[in-house]
């Protein structure tokens, strides 16, 4: 039996419990012991981050050799054309190399608590939302590849990893979840149920 813990990680938050810059971590929304972050989600991205005490697990999620796909909503500056659409379903070459096929369809802005600060929509008049589904985990790879096609990220929300989605999760809040497998041989499927309970830090 291994814990998850399902994270809507905030803007401007490391994916991590400490800090030497000041900046804000992990510790301020979650506080159960022993846990760690099974991947990372930059400072300046949103949205669902795994945490777990089970190494294993960790590892099964993170690790590229196993290829969970992740879906985001990011919202792009300008009006999404097909062209852009077509070339990241084909795949395109970025600096470190050709990507693997994304899904990627536009949608209509999420139902999302709004960011702080907010996209400017005097800089930003024309914006539009995309969900792209990517198998791979490069470095700011989806800001890279919008960028590439000519349409900069403006915000990006991660909304599930392989099985997990974010649901509703507001931002700082978490849930727990068991997967009743043995530890050592843990399959990434979710075989547990989420608990009842929604749990956000009081600051």
């Amino acid at each position: 039996m291994s814990s998850l813990y399902l994270l809507h990680k905030p803007y401007r938050m490391l994916s991590q419990f400490t800090d030497t810059e000041g900046r804000a971590t992990l510790a301020s929304v979650i506080d159960v012991p022993g846990v760690y972050a099974a991947g990372r989600l930059d400072y300046d991205s949103e949205g669902l981050l795994l945490l777990s005490d089970d190494g294993a697990l960790i590892h099964r999620i993170a690790h590229p050799r196993h290829k969970q796909p992740k879906t985001y909503w990011v919202q792009l500056e300008g009006q999404v054309d097909d062209k852009a659409l077509n070339a990241l379903r084909a795949g395109i070459t970025l600096k470190d190399g050709p990507t693997r096929p994304a899904k990627a369809r536009l949608i209509a802005p999420p139902a999302l608590a709004p960011r702080e600060p907010a996209i400017d929509p005097k800089r930003h008049p024309s914006t539009s939302w995309l969900e792209i589904t990517i198998s791979e985990g490069r470095n700011r790879q989806v800001r890279r590849m919008t960028a590439h096609v000519g349409f900069p990220t403006l915000r990006l929300i991660r909304a599930s990893i392989g099985p997990w989605q974010l649901g509703d999760l507001q931002p700082g809040e978490w849930r727990k979840e068991t997967l009743h497998a043995p530890r050592q041989a843990q399959s990434t499927k979710r075989s547990g149920k989420p608990s009842a309970s929604r749990h956000r830090k009081s600051s």
